[in-house]
């Protein structure tokens, strides 16, 4: 064992992030840690890592264990140099013997100017080289938050492929589904305060997560049919004479007061659009070009109503000066962009908006509109808000209160607020939680208007896009028929294959099979209502004998025994009752 966390309680503010739970980390371990945003999840990892202490509870590492960690936001020194900050923390040996691999890691991630002072970074490169920092570490555990932001396609599959062959333990954040498919062995879901583990990666824990909460539903079936039967049983007008009547009171009033299995919120999004003309957007010849570079050159196209464009690219190749252009918050050195007179552009750029981290939520929102009128109807701004996970007391805090995945769902209803026609999306998938992801998935494949995204994430551009904008950087943009998917394999045939393998599908659900009884089932099927009976008999029977005992201890004693096996043989047999007959009620609703 590599690590290990028991007893682990953590408060902020009003929320309660975590609440006495373990985790264990052996050598091997790979594990993908997910929850939906402002759950907790990179506080928790700055406490496995040793930055952050927990309110209760304890951490226990190997004390020859070393650790790299890698945080949501690195803190750097803008003033050292590229090479500086990745072996800032470093004796002077150490960079002496690493410097080479520490170049090759940096030139692979898209940076080659070692010489480049940190504060003339942007955020993706600044994380990039953060990351490098935690990667030359030798470390038995690493532990990173989100490392593939920022990273284009071929970076994400270097990526895999180098934590695949680390020995050690991995912990980490992320909401790349392929990466969390291929990469990890072990799911760790952050909910409620409490951690869930499950040994698979991201498709088995899908199914493993559906069968968990099937089995709560069944539980709670259960309980609510006993609770019915009892609930009878005291209007009739029992009376707690008897220890028999006591204890049945007892267990009807401890199975009132269970709690019902909890589910976590989602995001509720309805279509907010306002209405398209036939004119949308058209780009005729236009070019671009940056310090005599050119990263456009003479392109054209004329958006229609029913596109979805995926544009994918190198990072720095020229996706987001695109997606500015077709806004038309960039004028080209060349051509021209007509945007029709009814189109309503909402524009999700990667940088998003400069948000005031003093002004309150709501009044962030409330400013852009009051209310929006969708498909289920008229919503309020606070009716929105709720829909996107801000409760009141959420929505009356300042924005620099919420954490950064918060920001940006925050960021995204600001878009969708002002019920744009058109959308174009610049990362839209960074910093979202998954159960965010598949909602805003299903949204946009309602959305009636055109959608262009520029992403990294292959698994958000499988299931959106049906054309692929190839940008490639010298001044060429290919288009592809077909998802990601389609697009990585045939450039796979081409002269200039990439690297990128076509990744299997993730299943979100299995396939459904055909249900029917064993042949063992069907005879118990057949015979448990009399089982249940004769034991019930039973029962009755040794309760009489026990009250006829008298003094006779031993054999009251031995009647008690007795009594305890058949209640725990007919609680099995109830549970096998309840289970039958839902297999039962699903085989008959499937043949009709």
């Amino acid at each position: 064992m590599l690590l290990s966390a028991e007893h682990l309680s953590v408060n902020f503010g009003s929320r309660q992030l975590l609440q006495d739970v373990n985790f264990y980390l052996n050598e091997g371990d790979k594990v993908g840690v997910i929850g939906i945003n402002g759950t907790g999840k990179s506080t928790f990892l700055k406490i496995l890592a040793g930055t952050l202490e927990a309110d209760a509870g304890r951490i226990t590492r190997n004390p020859n264990v070393q650790i790299g960690f890698l945080s949501q936001n690195p803190v750097m020194d803008d003033e050292a140099t590229v090479l500086e900050q990745v072996f800032l923390h470093f004796p002077q040996e150490f960079r002496q013997l690493n410097e080479y691999e520490a170049k090759s890691m940096l030139t692979q991630l898209g940076i080659t100017d070692f010489e480049q002072k940190v504060g003339t970074l942007s955020g993706g490169q600044r994380k990039r080289v953060a990351l490098v920092a935690a990667l030359v570490h030798p470390a038995d555990i690493l532990i990173l938050d989100e490392p593939t932001n920022h990273l284009d396609s071929e970076m994400v599959t270097w990526l895999e492929d180098w934590l695949k062959s680390f020995r050690g333990g991995l912990v980490m954040v992320t909401h790349d589904r392929y990466f969390l498919e291929r990469v990890v062995n072990h799911i760790t879901e952050l909910s409620r305060g409490k951690l869930y583990h499950y040994e698979a990666n991201y498709s088995k824990y899908l199914e493993l997560k559906e069968q968990r909460a099937e089995m709560a539903e069944a539980s709670e079936r259960k309980r609510q049919a006993i609770l019915r039967v009892e609930r009878e049983w005291i209007m009739r007008g029992c009376k707690a004479r008897t220890t028999k009547s006591k204890e049945r009171i007892g267990r009807y009033e401890a199975l009132l007061n269970q709690a019902a299995p909890e589910t976590d919120d989602t995001v509720q999004m309805a279509a907010i659009s306002s209405r398209l003309g036939k004119k949308t957007i058209e780009l005729e010849g236009v070019s671009k070009a940056f310090d005599g570079k050119c990263v456009i050159e003479n392109f054209s196209y004329n958006l229609l109503r029913s596109d979805r464009i995926g544009i994918v690219g190198r990072n720095g190749a020229g996706k987001s000066t695109l997606l500015h252009m077709i806004a038309g918050q960039l004028q080209p050195d060349s051509g021209h962009v007509e945007i029709g007179i009814t189109v309503k552009i909402g524009h999700f750029s990667q940088e998003g908006r400069e948000l005031d981290l003093n002004q309150r939520v709501y009044d962030f929102i409330h400013e852009i509109a009051s209310e929006v009128k969708t498909g289920e109807g008229t919503f309020s701004a606070k009716q929105m808000m709720e829909r996107f996970l801000f409760p009141a007391d959420l929505q009356s805090v300042p924005i620099g209160s919420l954490s950064g995945g918060e920001r940006r769902r925050l960021y995204l209803l600001s878009v969708l607020m002002a019920s744009p026609n058109v959308l174009l999306l610049d990362e839209p998938t960074n910093d979202l939680d998954i159960m965010t992801l598949s909602i805003l998935e299903d949204y946009l494949q309602s959305f009636s208007g055109p959608i262009l995204t520029v992403s990294h994430d292959r698994f958000f551009l499988d299931k959106l896009a049906e054309t692929i904008f190839e940008v490639c950087g010298d001044g060429r943009v290919e288009q592809f028929t077909g998802n990601w998917s389609d697009w990585a394999a045939k450039k796979k045939e081409s002269q200039e294959p990439v690297r990128e393998e076509k990744p299997k599908p993730v299943q979100e659900r299995s396939r459904e099979k055909k249900l029917k009884f064993s042949f063992k089932e069907e005879r118990e099927f057949a015979t448990i209502d009399q089982d249940i009976a004769d034991l019930e008999a039973k029962i009755e029977e040794n309760q009489m004998a026990q009250g006829a005992c008298g003094s006779d201890y031993v054999k009251l004693q031995q009647l008690q025994a007795e009594l305890s096996e058949l209640e725990a043989a007919l609680e099995q047999k109830t549970e096998r009752w309840f289970y039958l007959n839902e297999l039962k009620e699903k085989i008959d609703a499937q043949s009709k």
